[in-house]
């Protein structure tokens, strides 16, 4: 009525771009799935002023931009100053006859601002609370002041500043003082707010019998999404021995019956080592809480292998020789009652090799919960041509409940509804195509084979061997421009973290590589190179239901899980992939034959390292491959600046831990049975149905179930409550309140 459109609406509001990539990508995932399974559950984090940066391409190169996404205010969320709560930095220990005491710390509020997380038509909203530094009215004025006041107003900026940006590494750690301040920041708030909780319920009632917190661990479960929230062991061990006066068995028992541990990744670059020192002088209370649980650790190893020094060594939470380092992932496994990887080949890696001492310590410790997506946002919201296309079909139940896709199964041969899957892939094509030739003007044959591969930029995630076929393909065509050719659109996107050289350059090169592809007439329509611009999830929205080949070819044993690669498969595009993370799992479902599975396994590439990985024996085996490091090292692409690529043609031959040429003539091949496969429309879109009738399992409902039942302990209820504006009826209401699942 008002002439307004809803997607205009949309366009215009600002991602919430309050994490990396994957990581928190998942937990917006799991929060929907577990409103939807009505569970009473909580998602804590930091109320970012500044998220992930906005990516600018400026000649080829990736600039960063702030991202002020709170610019225009934010109407979903509700500040709530009425539970605001002190967290403490600095300072040092006193040690009294009735225990330990921290002093003379410096106080930030934790100002809490809560989202609503809606479940799927089921009148079930969870709260996602996000925590926002601010400086107490006093800060800078309540000790021995010269009498600076405009100065010392001024300084609130330096408390403030815990939440005002997120720090932009994926898979990578690094070491920074006031990143260590963000992760205490949540853990401590968080924690206080949850004891909060625990007391003004029914169950936090002291009874004569009981101690307060007997029942804790039966009402309270924290899943630690990997070991940025590490510290809240320690806190909340400090917060029962010191505060609530517990004996330290007690609470270390309570301890670790609540805590659970998601490790995400296998790359050491990205596990957590905090610097003792760091520590010490952050949070001096917590390094001797930390002290005492390692040592008490190493003597109950040291009873079990008595005189196994190295054994101690391996296991320690403390890392010696040079800076002594707490391992955070240690502190974890320890200080939790269960750890889990996230993809079945993940959590063998985690039990046999990362963590194999404390598998074999306490085996029934680890498990596998391989991740997934909810179909509310990647299949419903991004894709309705398809969700409706499968609605009428099996009905609509499937959205609550996506092991149901397997009844497509029965229309894999049926000539229409192939028809109406490939026609609505066409249509979502021909939208992006449009959408590409308004922000890039570059012409888009429509009918191409939209290959895409998105995500971060990382050497691991390899866009560099896509690249390297891009431009095989591309010599290819020039080679002989007659011969029967399967258009591509080659459509790469993601952010590199702006400290990290070599995935910068890498972006430089897909641009540059781009710039020579598109302009070349011999090419025209057969091939076209795009980089996009800030990916992000709204544009992941957009790109990914366009999909035809979806590429997911990080090295065997490098990418825990992956999860874009389950968006695609759901929304009806193939997948190029190694036996990587989840790209396993999808192939167990569907049939290794419906994948394009390629290269080196776990095994293989072990025994590649094993043996010496040797770049230059492949270049020297492969004509094309050869050709294509050529140009790249010459300056075919850069002719303006031919020694532009040097960093990274060194590291392909002398330190590629990635080992892509090792890949290389596999991924061509593979490549060649995906465009043979294309030019026969019909056998394609058979096996993208065979695809998306084995998604079920992948989705995030079936993950939660599983962290509800195994490690959480409680059941998920497919109740609808009543709306708030239907009468519950009179038996109903003399429910007690405060009842807790």
């Amino acid at each position: 009525q008002l002439g307004l459109d809803m997607e205009e609406l949309e366009e215009i509001e600002e991602d919430a771009g309050l994490g990396n990539g994957g990581l928190g990508r998942l937990a917006a995932c799991f929060l929907d799935s577990m409103a939807t399974l009505g569970l009473a559950a909580y998602g804590y984090g930091i109320r970012y002023e500044y998220g992930i940066f906005n990516q600018k391409i400026r000649d080829g190169w990736q600039v960063e931009e702030a991202d002020d996404w709170l610019r225009h205010g934010n109407p979903w969320e509700k500040a709530r100053p009425e539970y605001m709560l002190p967290v403490h930095f600095y300072g040092r220990v006193e040690h009294a006859a009735t225990g330990a005491k921290w002093v003379d710390t410096q106080v930030v509020l934790a100002l809490p601002y809560d989202t609503p997380v809606p479940g799927y038509m089921n009148n079930t909203v969870n709260t996602m609370r996000l925590w926002s530094a601010r400086a107490p009215n006093d800060f800078n004025l309540r000790d021995f002041n010269v009498g600076d006041y405009i100065q010392a107003v001024l300084d609130r900026n330096l408390a403030e500043n815990i939440s005002r940006v997120l720090y932009p590494n994926d898979n990578f750690f690094e070491g920074k003082e006031l990143r260590l301040k963000q992760e205490y920041f949540v853990v401590a708030a968080t924690l206080q707010d949850i004891i909060r909780r625990f007391k003004a319920s029914k169950f936090g009632s002291t009874d004569s019998v009981r101690t307060v917190f007997d029942s804790f661990p039966d009402q309270v479960a924290i899943q630690l999404n990997d070991t940025h929230p590490a510290m809240a062991i320690p806190e909340l061990m400090r917060i029962f021995v010191d505060i609530e006066k517990l004996p330290w068995n007690k609470a270390w028992k309570i301890t670790k019956q609540t805590f659970a541990y998601t490790n995400h990744t296998v790359l050491p670059e990205a596990l957590e080592r905090w610097p003792v020192d760091l520590v010490e002088k952050l949070l001096p209370r917590h390094l001797q809480i930390i002290y005492e649980i390692n040592q008490r650790h190493l003597d109950h190893i040291a009873s079990i292998f008595p005189n196994d020094v190295d054994r101690l060594r391996r296991m320690s939470l403390i890392e010696e020789g040079g800076t002594k380092r707490i391992n955070m992932a240690h502190l974890c496994i320890v200080g939790s009652h269960a750890v889990n990887g996230v993809a079945k080949i993940h959590s063998e890696i985690v039990k046999t090799q990362v963590f194999q001492d404390f598998a074999a310590l306490e085996p029934e410790k680890f498990q596998n919960k391989t991740n997934g997506i909810t179909p509310r946002r990647w299949l419903l919201l991004c894709n309705p041509g398809l969700a409706e296309l499968i609605a009428e079909k099996i009905g609509e139940d499937y959205v609550r409940d996506l092991s149901q896709l397997t009844k497509l199964h029965e229309f894999v041969d049926d000539d229409l509804f192939i028809r109406e899957v490939a026609k609505v892939k066409q249509e979502n094509k021909v939208k992006f195509a449009l959408y590409l030739e308004k922000e890039y003007k570059v012409k888009i044959n429509a009918s191409s084979m939209f290959d895409v591969h998105v995500k971060r930029i990382h050497e691991y995630k390899r866009q560099l061997m896509n690249c390297l076929h891009i431009i095989t393909m591309y010599n290819r065509i020039r080679r002989d421009p007659a011969k029967l050719f399967v258009p591509r659109t080659v459509i790469i996107g993601g952010k590199a973290a702006p400290g990290y050289h070599m995935a910068k350059m890498i972006i430089k090169l897909i641009n540059a590589v781009a710039h020579v592809v598109n302009n070349d007439p011999v090419v025209g329509s057969k091939l076209k190179v795009i980089f996009l611009e800030n990916y992000r999830v709204s544009l992941a929205e957009k790109v990914i239901p366009a999909t035809d080949l979806s590429e997911q070819i990080s090295t065997a044993g490098t990418e825990a899980s992956g999860t874009g690669n389950m968006k695609f498969m759901l929304n009806g595009a193939l997948t190029i992939g190694t036996m990587d993370g989840a790209n396993v799992e999808m192939a167990e479902e569907a049939g290794e034959e419906n994948l394009f599975i390629f290269g080196m396994r776990v095994e293989d590439v072990t025994e590649l390292d094993r043996e010496g990985y040797n770049a230059q024996k492949y270049y020297d085996q492969l004509p094309e491959l050869k050709q294509a490091v050529d140009q790249i090292k010459s300056g075919f692409f850069s002719p303006k600046e031919p020694d532009l690529f040097k960093d990274v043609v060194n590291m392909l031959f002398h330190h590629d831990r990635f080992k892509v040429f090792a890949d290389y003539e596999a991924y061509v091949k593979c490549q060649e049975k995906v465009s043979e496969l294309y030019l026969n429309s019909k056998a394609w879109t058979k096996m993208v149905i065979r695809n998306i009738a084995a998604a079920g399992k992948f989705s995030s409902d079936r993950t939660i179930k599983e962290y509800a039942r195994d490690i959480w302990h409680v059941e998920p209820s497919d109740l609808k409550i009543p709306p708030p504006n239907e009468p519950r009826d009179a038996v109903e209401d003399k429910t007690p309140n405060g009842t807790v699942a």
